[in-house]
């Protein structure tokens, strides 16, 4: 069946109404557009947009480019979230990084440029460079010796802890490297981005130190090699007196190591390209130097080296002095003396007196290399440890003991230069198993580090590892024990030991030692500095920023200085067996917290945490961080508590002055662990007496640009605070989150920056809500998690409570301290803020009065106490006053409260004040008449907003001139206990007079009555039977014109008696308060409660403001309802 339809454009449906509805219409959309769009570009959905660093700006410009595709559904999230597909390509190259990665950048404001595409693998970028760093100096220099000094087994030892330590390590900082993509930066991005910016800034330190020392070490080395093995001649300073040798010695080192490290410095200054190119050459005679060694090894099994060594005795002498090792020779039938003999005797003559010990032994040559299969190695098993000074003896050799007088003396004996021991040996060592992080720090270049950082640097541990511990061994069973402990080779004609056993010659040994040390110096001296910009670019540590800065390509010019300079340092001391403890303590310390942060992120399971490397176990990274720190005491405990007392100085500096850094580290989560532990450990509930502190809940009132109105009270926190307990500090802003969330956002800002002006350590808390009122009810009853929550509240006394129009009216204000009273919580009022002292001002002398009216668990004993432990008010003395009725004793109040304070361990001046029972005054009826008049006009107000404040300004104007005339004459003396010295505020006087238009009228006799009652200073205002007669005989001479006070009388006795009582007791309270205080730098008062009636609220603050006129600084006191102050201990 066919139908007949019609399409009606939507554009015509708009055309059949009139212009003007269309018109009003199409206004009414426009404006919801404007809104909506204004609501999105601020919040949306309450959710901030932030730039992608995925999206190409110009790409949107021109549109929707989603419009019509299939994704529709998700056009509107492409603002800020970008298509998976044009997202991946971008992430497998690691050209772009998420949000969250960028913070890791060194130069994280600059463009970022493209990555090279890396092309090293594991072989050449990790294995490599780390065979390089571990295997150098020490290994050709001192592990003969320590072999001999230690033995065989020892050493063993010595090398297996340390090897042990950096294969725990290298496993924890494998964990790490493959947990995620590793920028460069090396063991201080992996320690900061695990540990936090104060642990990394202090590791990092340490690290950058340790590396320094070494350069030093290494260049300490290149002089060894140069003056003891290669150039002897070349020494500036020669020994004159024998046993001058070892100073000589050191002053060489210092003239020589300085002079190379300023070269090495311009070197690296200048072509530091050309130092990478190096490398290679440098590692070359690494692995030539060492397959000599093994290849010398092989050869003396069957056919050892000639290296004689002359003993005389069992004491090993030092053939650089003679050549012949005998006491004569035999020539043509002829016995002569050789240099020997002349050494050791006072002449050539066979007849010449020589040394005892010379005489009683025979000159003996042995062999110094046996080889492998002479059995050696069980003479070279155990330790021998001597003193400084003492002779290189051979065991089992036998001699006959000379006199010790004639021991040290200055004959061509090996002596030992230091005193040995064990754990000093594992100081001397443990430099030759650093250089494990050289593969960590080139991942950058690597085409996989998740894939070739823990490989290379497993592999290349596991080989170092198994070099030292087969030399160790080798040399053990191939090398005389003698020869071992002789450091620098003197009994073998002052070659180098383990150049002595290498194959085909020792200066195979002796030109690769002196290259490979100048490379590993000059690596140091390279990679230093960038380590020390890098830390420098991070921003962490403020006082090295200025090291960041470099030439135009980036070379950090001022870090190499410093570099320069600190190397120079360990250059002075001159040892190397000195140096080498000093960084042996950073490495360890640096190893130390790489296993830390494997165990802390394990531990903490955080979502983060998902390396690729799944060979690892917390159990491990512990025992590699336990060994490091027993390893850091082992080798020298002075050392590891210089460096812990630098590493902890340096954190808490971080701490104190160093730049805010959220890098998800792992000591951020088990902060967040602890303080979960610690929440659900604290009780639920009210802590002990003992215990009790204010846990503050600070209410802040903001203006329009969401500034603090009375940052005096964040000082005044701090003040009683002084960083101790809870703080929070909360604000309200009215209206709905969604339209005002940057506004939050701002308040928050504002707030957090003055806490941290004003150095008040807490939280910031701020509560959107349509009602002001309900915004404090929230942050009253919601505030805090768990066991921490405030049970204090402090805020400020609402100055301009009269102005109707005050968002803090004085409804909010009682409405506050009903619910600071239901949540059984104190509440503190501070009168006269702006008043109160800022943290930089100091009270010299002045008092803190406490008047005592009511007891309320000892807040008003304890508040004091703490404000006075704070240097603002460090020097006040406190004072405590309490009020006596006509039935107390005061004499023994006044005792009794003395002893209570001493109790209490309180230093207080004590005053009992009597207050007597008397009439109540003129001057309060009329304070009561007033006040009420005011709560009735108040309620019977129907009008308008505008018209309000129209009648409020005409009935101020026309009641201004009676004011006026007021205040020409004021009471002086109001009852016969106390001066009523009240300084009213005319200004809140005039607000006060507000009359609708039906008891406008009423206000001027009021006006007269209160001006007539202060006509006389010397009339007696109390209200007595005789003193009525008597002042009503008077009438006549008032002032013409006025109404008699005394015809009023009819309206004061309707007037409600419990507010004149209260009224009374204001006034009266207030002259005694005034009388003692006046001058007190702070005042602390009983804060009464509101009533109960809701409906004398406004009364209740009449009666506040009158017990606290004329008082600079109040602060009421209202407790919680529960002890907070005892004597027990």
């Amino acid at each position: 069946m066919p139908t007949s339809f019609t399409v009606v454009p939507v554009e015509a449906q708009g055309e059949e109404r009139g212009p003007a509805e269309r018109d009003g219409q199409r206004q009414e959309e426009e404006e919801e557009e404007e809104e909506d769009e204004e609501r999105e570009r601020s919040c949306g959905d309450g959710i901030a947009r932030e730039s992608s660093p995925f999206i190409n700006s110009a790409e949107m410009d021109g549109g929707n480019v989603y419009e019509g595709k299939n994704m529709a559904l998700f056009e509107e999230e492409m603002d800020s979230n970008p298509m998976v597909s044009s997202l991946l390509n971008k992430l497998a190259n690691y050209t772009n990084l998420t949000q969250g990665v960028v913070e890791h950048e060194a130069d994280e404001d600059s463009k970022r440029k493209e990555v090279k595409v890396p092309r090293m693998g594991t072989f050449i970028g990790v294995y490599l460079p780390c065979l390089q760093n571990i295997l150098g100096v020490i290994l050709f220099l001192r592990l003969t010796w320590i072999v001999g000094t230690a033995g065989v087994l020892e050493s063993f030892i010595i090398v297996f802890m340390c090897c042990a330590c950096t294969m725990l390590t290298a496993i924890s900082m494998s964990a790490i490297a493959t947990n995620g993509v590793v920028p460069a930066g090396g063991s201080y991005y992996m320690i900061s981005r695990s540990l936090g910016p104060e642990f990394g800034g202090a590791v990092g330190l340490c690290f950058y130190l340790g590396t320094t020392f070494a350069g030093a070490m290494y260049i300490l080395g290149t002089i060894e090699i140069l003056l003891t093995y290669i150039s002897p001649s070349a020494a500036i300073f020669k020994a004159e007196e024998v046993g001058e040798e070892t100073e000589a010695m050191l002053n060489n080192m210092r003239v020589y190591g300085t002079c190379i490290i300023i070269l090495m410095a311009i070197v690296v200054f200048v072509g530091v390209k050309y130092v990478n190119k190096l490398a290679l050459v440098f590692l070359a005679c690494v692995i030539l130097s060492i397959i000599a060694i093994y290849a010398g090894v092989v050869k003396t099994a069957f056919d050892p080296p000639d290296f004689p060594i002359c003993l005389l005795g069992n004491r090993t002498l030092s053939k650089r002095s003679f050549d012949v090792c005998a006491k004569f020779t035999e020539s043509n039938n002829e016995t002569r003396t050789t240099t020997l003999w002349q050494l050791f005797c006072d002449s050539s003559l066979l007849n010449a007196t020589c040394d005892e010990y010379f005489s009683l032994n025979n000159v003996v040559e042995i062999q110094g290399i046996p080889g492998i299969m002479s059995g050696v190695l069980t003479d070279n098993l155990w330790s021998t440890y001597s003193e400084k000074g003492s002779i290189v003896e051979k065991k089992h050799q036998p001699s006959v003991p000379g006199s010790e007088e004639t021991k040290m003396s200055g004959f061509p004996y090996v002596f030992t230069d230091i005193m040995t021991y064990f754990t000093m040996l594992v100081g001397i060592y443990f430099p030759s198993v650093t250089g494990i992080m050289a593969g960590s720090n080139r991942s950058g270049d690597l085409k996989d580090a998740q894939k070739s950082i823990p490989t290379g640097t497993i592999l290349a541990i596991s080989t170092t590892s198994f070099i030292y511990l087969s030399c160790i061994v080798l040399f053990g069973a191939c090398i005389e024990g003698v020869i071992l402990r002789d450091k620098f080779g003197e009994a073998v004609d002052g070659n180098l030991v383990v150049g002595t056993l290498a194959w085909p010659s020792p200066w195979v040994i002796v030109i690769g030692s002196f290259f490979s040390t100048c490379g590993a110096g000059l690596q140091s001296l390279t990679g230093a500095p960038r380590l020390l910009q890098a830390i420098a670019r991070d921003g962490i540590v403020p006082f090295i920023r200025v090291f960041g800065h470099g030439k135009a390509n980036g070379e950090p010019t001022w870090a190499l200085l410093l570099t320069a300079g600190i190397c120079e340092i360990g250059i002075l001391i001159a040892s190397l067996d000195s140096v080498a403890p000093i960084l042996s303590m950073f490495f360890l310390m640096c190893y130390m917290f790489v296993n830390l942060a494997c165990a802390v992120q394990t531990l903490l399971r955080t979502p983060n945490w998902r390396p690729r490397f799944k060979y690892y176990h917390w159990t491990l990274s512990f025992l590699g961080m336990s060994l490091c720190l027993a390893l850091m005491f082992i080798c020298s405990w002075y050392y590891a508590l210089i460096a812990m007392l630098i590493a902890g100085c340096i954190y808490k500096y971080i701490e104190y002055r160093g730049a805010e850094k959220e890098w998800g580290d792992g000591i951020r989560g088990l902060s967040l662990n602890a303080a979960r532990y610690a929440l659900l450990r604290v009780e639920d509930g009210p802590p002990h007496t003992k215990n009790w502190r204010p846990q503050v809940l600070v209410l802040l009132n903001l203006n329009s640009e969401q500034l603090v109105k009375h940052p005096r009270l964040l000082s005044f926190t701090s003040q009683l605070k002084a960083g101790k307990g809870l703080t929070i500090v909360g604000s309200v802003l009215q209206g709905i989150y969604l339209d005002r969330c940057t506004e939050t956002q701002k308040a928050e800002e504002n707030i957090k920056s003055l806490m941290g002006v004003e150095k008040t350590k807490g939280f910031c808390q701020i509560v959107v809500s349509p009602n002001f009122r309900d915004g404090i009810s929230y942050l009253i009853q919601s505030a805090g998690l768990g066991g921490m929550k405030h049970n204090t509240v402090l805020m400020a006394w609402p100055q301009s409570w009269k102005q109707t129009e005050n968002r803090f009216s004085w409804k909010n204000f009682v409405d506050t301290v009903r619910e600071t009273t239901a949540a059984q919580q104190a509440l503190l009022v501070a009168k006269n803020i702006d008043l109160f002292p800022t943290n930089h001002e100091r009270f010299t002398e002045g008092n803190i009065d406490v008047w005592w009216i009511v007891h309320d668990g000892g807040m008003l004993m304890l508040l004091p106490f703490l404000l006075r432990q704070h240097k603002v008010w460090r020097k006040c003395k406190m004072r405590i006053f309490t009020v006596a009725q006509m039935d107390d004793n005061s004499i023994q109040m006044k005792k009794d409260l003395q002893m209570f304070l001493y109790h209490l361990r309180l230093n207080a001046e004590v005053e009992v004040v009597e207050m007597f029972e008397n009439d109540i005054s003129a001057f309060t009826y009329e304070k009561t008449l007033m006040m009420e008049q005011r709560s009735q006009m108040l309620k019977q107000m129907q009008l308008s907003k505008n018209e309000r404040e129209r009648e409020i300004q005409s009935i101020t104007d026309e009641s201004r001139g009676s004011i006026r005339r007021k205040s020409h004459s004021r009471p002086q003396s109001i009852g016969q206990d106390a001066q009523a010295l009240l300084t009213n505020d005319y200004r809140e006087e005039e607000a006060q007079l507000i009359h609708d238009r039906n008891t406008a009228s009423r206000s001027a006799p009021v006006v007269k009555a209160s001006v007539a009652a202060a006509v006389s200073e010397k009339v007696q205002m109390t209200w007595t039977k005789e003193k009525f007669i008597a002042e009503k005989h008077k009438k006549d001479s008032n002032v013409p014109g006025f109404k008699d006070i005394f015809n009023m009388k009819p309206e004061w006795g309707n007037l409600n008696q419990s507010n004149v009582r209260r009224m009374h007791t204001a006034v009266k309270l207030n002259g005694v308060v005034l009388n003692k205080s006046q001058h007190a730098q702070l005042v602390l008062l009983n804060m009464p409660g509101p009533p109960k009636n809701r409906k004398g609220d406004e009364n209740y603050m009449e009666f506040l403001e009158v017990l606290t006129e004329g008082l600079d600084r109040v602060l009421l006191v209202r407790g919680s309802g529960r002890e907070v102050i005892t004597i027990y201990s």
